[in-house]
């Protein structure tokens, strides 16, 4: 890891044209837009960017034209959720290549899973990418990651980097950064829910 992923790093839309085909000219402009405006990153194929609306060659075209365009401005943490580890495993590694600073995964959506299913998933993904990895917790649409399996994934897998939790638990984010902290001072504590902004800072 060369850099803490640190500042805001903006989750954003991904513009179409009346074919709904992915508008690459809009999509340039808003980055610069965006960069202008002075974000500390770029956060495309999230949740704001309705990844689930494109297919996989479309994230893979939106992560190739946001990291072309931006070159090498500001870092890019891409959001690499499939349906599956081969598939995730497959898209971390394409935007690994393709440059972006890091990835984000949620958990697997639709089907919960246990704490040991989450685990593992993070865990083979994590031990067989060559990008750094940054969690996505998001319970209300993929299965929760629970503080110990976050404490023994930033202990045992060196390519976790940090965590975005987008939960609206802050009791639970304040145990989190007390239990890794002294473990990875490198790792990164990243909101997604606006009302904890300012506590978490």
């Amino acid at each position: 890891m060369t850099n803490r992923i640190t500042g805001i790093l903006t989750p954003h839309i991904t513009p179409v044209d009346s074919q709904g085909r992915v508008d690459e000219d809009r999509l340039c402009e808003y980055i610069d837009w965006l960069i202008e405006r002075g974000v500390d990153g770029l956060y495309p194929n999230g949740s704001t960017g309705e990844f689930v609306r494109f297919t996989p060659e479309e994230r893979r075209r939106i992560i190739r034209v946001v990291v072309d365009h931006t070159a090498g401005r500001v870092p890019i943490l891409a959001g690499a959720a499939e349906a599956n580890v081969k598939e995730t495993i497959a898209a971390c590694d394409a935007y690994g290549e393709m440059g972006v600073r890091a990835v984000a995964i949620v958990a697997p959506f639709y089907y919960r899973l246990s704490s040991e299913g989450v685990y593992a998933y993070f865990k083979e993904i994590a031990d067989t990418v060559s990008v750094d990895v940054t969690l996505y917790n998001i319970p209300m649409f993929a299965s929760p990651i629970d503080l110990p399996t976050i404490i023994r994934l930033a202990q045992e897998c060196p390519r976790v980097i940090g965590i975005k939790d987008s939960s609206g638990d802050l009791p639970l984010m304040m145990r989190m950064i007390a239990a890794i902290r002294p473990l990875r001072d490198d790792f990164s504590f990243l909101t997604g829910w606006d009302a904890a902004l300012v506590p978490m800072l």
